[in-house]
């Protein structure tokens, strides 16, 4: 009886500890998390739902100066809290100290805790799209949290992608815009052929039954590996990591054997959701000051095409920074990690000051 006492006292200790060393680790406020509905939303195919819930999950005091961060495909508000991130930005003395910044995190519609397929209504579920997803962010930012006005909205690929939409679909709602990884044109060229494959490969496999599958068909894990090494991870850092073809073959293993608990339906959707994006025809509408911060090794959206820079060019307050491409960056994923880029998101906080609502 002793002995397990002392074991429960270590463990408590130990979990003490730990949850210390995040703390300083992480050094911002704790994260809540909360639930809103949106009621009567209706979708870009007409559809409707009476209720729908937007998960999301905030930092720091309601009364500090709105950021709204959104995430990329298959994430969620919370898979931005990691120290590559959230650890880079929003502790004392960082860009968005959460001391003086009110981060918001949503999960977008289909992703993380906000209604999904997966909820029950699998295939039924209405068939979303980025407008949709930007939609439900703003009824909830503004009728949820009652917030008129943000000081930034910033994203990461998919993320930065809704980012430009958020210029375009609401310029007096915000003062900042920092879209990530991605373009304001639409899918094209390499980007949307293999997000049709991902998408088909998985609608083709017999074992998807239509959206009606009893277990989760074998195709969404291969299409996910295959996917992500194509299109994700930096020719550089992936030459780095596997020299040979025994390197690589063990990396590959070793995708093939993460966990992975994706929801087919969901994961489908989430990916075809990009099919009708466009943010292009709008971007004279902007008026928000706008940093574009893109890598130069990304595979998505490749900097020799001279796309941004034409685009840009039709926005009032825009620039592009590019994070140059080397063996620590990561293609596509490079601007997941806040180091190579948050001196340049600081300096221009700095020179673009907060506007009355």
């Amino acid at each position: 009886m002793e002995f397990r006492k002392t074991l429960a006292g270590l463990a408590l200790a130990l979990a003490s500890a730990l949850a210390s060393t995040l703390a300083i680790a992480a050094d911002y406020p704790a994260p809540k998390e909360a639930d809103w509905t949106a009621r009567n939303f209706r979708f870009a195919t007409g559809e409707t739902m009476e209720e729908m819930r937007i998960h999301y999950t905030t930092i720091g005091d309601p009364s500090g100066e709105p950021v709204l961060v959104l995430h990329g495909t298959t994430g969620s508000g919370a898979s931005m809290l990691n120290p590559q991130f959230a650890g880079e930005l929003f502790g004392a003395g960082q860009p968005l100290d959460a001391r003086r910044y009110f981060i918001i995190l949503p999960d977008a519609i289909g992703h993380g805790k906000s209604a999904k397929p997966s909820d029950g209504q699998r295939a039924r579920f209405p068939r979303y799209n980025y407008d949709d997803m930007v939609a439900a962010q703003y009824r909830l930012v503004t009728e949820g949290l009652g917030i008129k006005r943000l000081r930034l909205v910033i994203g990461n690929s998919m993320g930065g992608m809704h980012t430009w939409l958020w210029g375009v679909k609401y310029p007096d709602a915000m003062d900042a815009l920092v879209p990530m990884a991605c373009q304001p044109t639409e899918m094209a060229g390499r980007n949307w052929m293999t997000r049709r494959m991902l998408i088909d490969s998985i609608r083709n496999d017999p074992d998807y039954n239509a959206g009606n599958y009893t277990t989760q068909p074998k195709a969404v894990r291969y299409a996910n590996v295959f996917f992500g090494i194509t299109t994700n991870g930096g020719s550089l850092a992936y030459q780095k990591q596997a020299p040979n073809r025994e390197a690589a073959d063990k990396l590959v293993e070793q995708r093939m054997n993460a966990p992975f608990t994706a929801d087919a339906n969901d994961f489908l959707y989430q990916w075809d959701s990009s099919r009708d994006y466009n943010a292009s025809p709008g971007l004279e509408r902007i008026r928000a000051a706008l940093l574009a911060i893109n890598a130069a090794d990304d595979e998505r959206n490749p900097p020799e095409f001279g796309i941004m820079e034409r685009e840009l060019k039709r926005v009032k307050n825009g620039r592009l920074y590019l994070i140059p491409a080397s063996e620590e960056t990561r293609g596509h994923g490079t601007t997941g990690m806040a180091r190579f880029w948050k001196a340049q998101l600081q300096a221009f906080m700095q020179a673009n000051e907060r506007r009355s609502p």
